[in-house]
């Protein structure tokens, strides 16, 4: 995974969380649920980046 797309992925989850407590604090169960989203695409993306990487690290291993 690129450095650009973990920052990516990681301002997205947090940009989730501060939408989901603020959503929490202002009863606003759209802006909650909005955040919720958020976390669950970015760490989709994160387990996604997570599997490319550990097949790249294999074909390295088998290249070698």
């Amino acid at each position: 995974m690129g450095l650009g797309d973990k920052i990516k992925n990681k301002a997205q989850e947090a940009s989730g969380k501060i939408k989901e407590s603020v959503g929490d604090a202002t009863n606003n169960e759209d802006l909650q649920a909005e955040g919720v989203k958020d976390q669950a695409a970015a760490k989709t993306k994160q387990a996604g980046e997570a599997v490319k990487d550990a097949a790249k690290d294999v074909r390295d291993d088998f290249s070698k």
